[in-house]
């Protein structure tokens, strides 16, 4: 067992706390003032979820599992961006750690080749004249017997990418740093300074993807980067389509 411990995840300025178990860290943030940035890390999560209330699994110690909880200035209306900030920081994280082949999924997937390596859920709410925000970010740390199977798709693991594999502590504690500034700059800059960025570590990027969207259509077309929003943009035979809820079911080359 990698044993969690709040001294060793370092993440300055914010509050770290330490669950053994508990149903959601991402709802217990949300309900919290968060008068100034908190962590807190779970090894289980009992009701942790993706978009659109997907389950995320992970058993007892296996995963990277935390949340990360702060104020910004801006209102929820400005926050469509969240988890495409969030991913970008994730991934560039990953990488300092060694883990060179970690790339995004739109919207909030972080990706080893073709298989889901983690997550990402961001949450807002009202507070003030400005918000609260909550990213939720699981990561696979140690390959888990049976899951793919269960799951019926491919998933990866840091096990996977880095020999020797880091401490959880130092998975989250780095992620969450990363997190936490990048959080920071867009609340004073917005998100156009991270589209580039984004498109630079898409793991589809100018390829061709099938995206069902939130009505049950399925839309084909090009990745042509992102919108100002974060939403995705597809180049159809119809002209640029924009897709701001949905799904990528299956990309190949352009």
């Amino acid at each position: 067992m990698d044993p969690l411990d709040a001294e060793a995840i370092r993440v300055p300025g914010a509050e770290v706390r330490v669950l053994g178990r508990c149903a959601s860290t991402n709802a217990l943030l949300l309900a919290e003032p968060l008068a100034r940035p908190v962590l807190l890390a779970a090894d289980e999560q009992t009701a942790g979820r993706g978009r659109r209330g997907r389950r995320w699994h992970s058993p007892r110690g296996y995963g990277a599992l935390f949340s990360l909880g702060l104020a910004l200035e801006r209102p929820v209306r400005e926050l469509g961006g969240l988890s495409i900030v969030a991913g970008v920081a994730a991934v560039r994280a990953l990488r300092a750690l060694g883990a060179q082949q970690v790339a995004l999924k739109w919207p909030n997937d972080l990706m080893l080749g073709e298989a889901k390596l983690g997550g990402i859920l961001a949450q807002t709410r009202a507070r003030g004249h400005g918000s609260a925000a909550v990213i939720g970010i699981g990561i696979n740390q140690r390959r888990a017997p049976g899951l793919a199977a269960r799951l019926r798709r491919g998933v990866a693991s840091l096990q996977d990418c880095l020999a020797p594999l880091p401490a959880r502590n130092d998975v989250i504690g780095a992620v969450a740093r990363a997190v936490l500034a990048a959080l920071r700059d867009f609340d004073a800059a917005g998100f156009e300074p991270f589209r580039g960025d984004w498109d630079a570590l898409h793991a589809h990027a100018g390829r061709r993807l099938r995206v069902r969207l939130a009505d049950g259509r399925v839309l084909a077309g090009v990745a042509a980067g992102l919108a100002a929003d974060g939403a995705l943009q597809l180049r159809t035979r119809g002209g640029l389509r924009t897709v701001r809820n949905g799904r990528v079911l299956a990309a190949r080359q352009a």
